[in-house]
């Protein structure tokens, strides 16, 4: 018989984030009034505001843009077989699409974007969208290049290289990826029936009440004002009283890879009430937490031993508009408290002290990622080429000595009297990397590192979130510790890994974890907690609940013109029994994002279980023509398949998904033993059967159908090998008692039979019906002896 269908992939929600502050700003009725409202008053900020890069974020093109910038034209760039070029005309760009010689399209572009290192271009599309355009201007190099292509990441070892986006992709949509971190006062204005935008904001570029909310009630008292009069209150908010929590938070939204769970967020509002964080268990992270991609700076500046142990925030060094405070002395930014290290630079670096040498250069080096933008490494660590050598993450020394190699590097590094610094990094990070290709051998110092008080919160996290593949249940004690951790980012992936862990100590932690002070922890302990039956609960509890599981449901919906919102709504009605509401929402998701495999694979077993299988085979068939070799598609296709008779097609789907995972695919590869011996292959039967029974020898099904197949192939010994170390580590799997007692007697051996179910019969943990029929095979035996 066919294994039962493969359970449905509830993968992790998309991570999500928030902020909050000791000042709250008061409730009043007010309005943006833009930036021009601020010069009257303001003029000195507003000069120097006006020219910088939170500005000039977003800026149209015209002709005060052209004589500004004087970008050339491109020559034909490829981009997926097409030919593009850019070209300037009087005040207008125009992007020219062509095959060959042939014309395909014009296209008008009407916003440019950044300028610092990389000026991407917007064009109108469909739907009300504004879509990057698919090539960019290297402001470094001076040149055009392809701007998908630049996207891709190279990850190293045996992790394959990423690949590069369409450029229509939905993901290089100004409205769903860029939105408000390159212009002020969005308001997407967005219609989920037509999955249409009619996008409005206040003005381009980030101004100054994006920091300071809005400040039509500023400018009415400031204005009514009597000469000599002072006003009794701002009317926005004043980031000179904010905390160094608040100065970090307000400037995150943009500065952080993150994922927003409310609408909007107001400066001076707590971080983690507002959004999740991406930290390492994310590829787009080095195992020592550099980054390989781009993550947008808060994941690494929480892992800043300067800004833990000091004041120092965002604004220490950058101005409100952006501006590096210390560009021309960057040292002076580090004397509060490096004062003896600054003013013996050549002793401390071990490099001749010149004009050049700064603390950056060690700290903060400055690297090129995917699409050519420029970061610098806000964790301010020290350099690790042995990290380098083991991981291929980037150091400071070969980011200068580019001639030389990392073992060089890290030679020098170990000869220095506090040389062993990189030690504990190296531990750490090696164990990352281990989570992160499922190797568990080293599980219990995971969970230490969890569990002590001095691991780096984002660290701690990450191990958490990489646990959430580790089968084993007794990560719950370790994660039932974790939601009384310090760090709000680390109790809420706590309260989220404890999701489908079904006792009585789990339920009362997330109960608990439901009325924390942060949102973010509140909305992934409803997530969890929602799995349990409702009728374990009562009445006062049903209420704690409920009031989590509004704010889940709230942050679900936040941004409607996000696919995986409506897939995340999809597996919380899922777990409450909704089915009719599930299926709507994973349609929802793959219809407004049709890459989007996971809506479909989920809603293609829910519409099997409900009896829809046509409408189950069609979503499966669409995964496969977007990604042809996906696992759990090939395998629930084959299933489905298998249940309806149509062996051949899902031998060929169930062999792809064995294919997909040759060493952790026990189901696919136990129904490919049934299919292949339906047709007289005994030996194939046999071979599949060994392959789902070594990739999961705990499980005593699978060694239960290699014996019987390995019985029907003649291999006696074998079958009977197989089903004593069944017997061995499952005593309670009555039925290959039974099985080799059947063996033993047809070889004429009552008495191994005999002992065999005598043993069975001290098992602890079977049932009276079972003891019984024991018994009654005790007796019959021995009345034939």
């Amino acid at each position: 018989m066919l294994h039962q269908k493969a359970q449905i992939l509830l993968l992790a929600a998309v991570l999500l984030m928030a902020i909050s502050c000791k000042q709250k700003p008061k409730e009043v009725s007010n309005e943006f009034s833009g930036s021009e409202s601020c010069i009257e008053c303001h003029e000195n900020f507003y000069k120097l505001w006006e020219p910088s890069y939170h500005a000039q974020a977003m800026m149209p093109i015209n002709a005060a843009f052209m004589a500004e910038h004087q970008l050339p034209n491109s020559e034909p760039i490829d981009v997926e077989g097409h030919q593009f070029q850019v070209e300037f005309k009087d005040s207008t760009m125009v992007l020219y699409e062509r095959d060959g010689n042939e014309l395909v399209k014009t296209y008008d572009v009407i916003w440019a974007m950044g300028g610092h290192n990389v000026y991407t271009f917007l064009t109108p599309f469909e739907k009300g969208k504004l879509q990057n355009i698919p090539l960019a201007f290297d402001a470094n190099r001076k040149e055009w290049f392809n701007y998908p292509m630049a996207g891709m990441r190279h990850f190293g070892g045996d992790m394959p290289d990423d690949e590069a986006l369409p450029w229509k992709d939905d993901m290089f949509a100004f409205n769903t990826g860029c939105y408000s971190c390159h212009i002020s006062q969005l308001n997407t204005n967005y219609d989920l029936a037509s999955d249409t935008y009619h996008t409005t904001w206040k003005e381009p570029g980030i101004n100054c009440e994006t920091c300071h909310g809005p400040a039509g009630e500023h400018v009415r008292i400031f204005k009514s004002l009597k000469e000599g009069e002072k006003a009794k209150e701002l009317g926005l908010i004043s980031t000179k009283v904010f905390t160094q929590e608040q100065h970090v938070a307000s400037c995150s939204p943009c500065h952080a890879k993150m994922t927003p769970i409310t609408p909007s967020y107001m400066p001076g509002d707590k971080y983690f009430d507002n959004y999740n964080l991406t930290t390492l268990e994310d590829r787009d992270f080095y195992p020592d937490g550099r980054s390989l991609g781009e993550n947008y700076t808060l994941t690494e500046w929480m892992m800043n031993a300067c800004a833990d142990n000091s004041e120092l925030h965002c604004v220490t060094c950058h101005t409100s508009s952006g501006r590096d405070r210390y560009k021309d002395n960057p040292n002076q930014a580090c004397l509060k408290c490096h004062n003896k290290r600054t003013e013996d630079m050549a002793t401390h670096t071990g490099h001749p002290a010149s004009a050049g040498l700064t603390c950056l250069n060690c700290h903060m080096p400055k690297r090129e990622f995917v699409g050519r933008f420029l970061r610098s490494d806000h964790s301010f660590r020290p350099p690790m080429p042995e990290a380098t050598i083991k991981f291929g993450s980037p150091n400071a020394c070969n980011l200068c000595h580019k001639d030389k190699s990392p073992e060089w590097a890290n030679a020098i590094v170990k000869a220095r009297p506090n040389g062993n610094y990189q030690e504990e990094t190296l531990r750490w990070a090696q164990l990352i990397k281990e989570a992160r290709e499922l190797k568990w051998d080293n599980v219990d110092k995971m969970f230490a590192y969890i569990r002590n008080p001095k691991t780096d919160d984002v660290v701690a996290n990450s191990f958490i979130r990489l646990l959430g593949n580790y089968p084993d249940v007794s990560k719950a004690a370790v994660l039932i510790d974790a939601l009384n951790n310090k760090s709000e980012l680390v109790r809420s992936s706590a309260a989220y890994g404890l999701g489908g862990i079904f006792t009585d100590e789990v339920k009362t932690a997330l109960l608990k974890a439901c009325q924390d002070d942060i949102r973010l922890v509140r909305i992934q302990a409803a997530n969890a907690i929602l799995t349990f039956p409702e009728d374990e609960f009562t009445a006062e509890q049903k209420t704690i609940i409920a009031s989590a599981e509004k704010e889940y449901v709230a942050s679900l919906t936040s941004r409607e013109d996000n696919w995986s919102n409506h897939y995340n709504l999809g597996l919380y009605h899922q777990n409450k029994g909704e089915m009719t509401e599930a299926l709507s929402s994973y349609e929802t998701a793959a219809r407004l994002y049709p890459p989007s495999v996971l809506p479909l694979i989920n809603s293609s077993v829910l519409y099997s279980y409900v009896g829809n299988n046509e409408k189950a085979e069609e979503n499966l068939q669409k995964v496969l023509k977007y990604e042809p070799k996906n696992e759990a598609a090939n395998l629930n296709l084959g299933l489905l398949l298998a249940e309806q008779g149509r062996m051949d097609e899902a031998e060929n789907a169930l062999r792809t998904a064995l294919e997909a995972n040759p060493e952790n695919q026990p189901v696919a590869a136990k129904n490919l033993s049934v299919i292949v011996a339906q047709r007289g292959d005994l030996a194939g039967a046999v071979k599949y059967a060994e392959i789902a029974y070594t990739s999961r020898p705990d499980d005593p099904d699978y060694g239960y159908t290699l014996a019987y197949f390995q019985m029907q192939n003649g291999q006696i010994p074998a079958a009977k090998k197989t089903l004593e170390h069944v017997i061995s580590i499952s005593p309670a799997y009555l039925s290959a008692t039974g099985y080799l007692a059947q063996i033993y007697l047809t070889e004429g051996n009552r008495n191994k039979a005999l002992q065999l179910y005598k043993n069975a019969l001290k098992v602890e943990g079977i049932s009276e019906q079972e003891r019984a029929a024991i018994q009654q095979s005790i007796t019959m035996l021995q009345q034939s002896m």
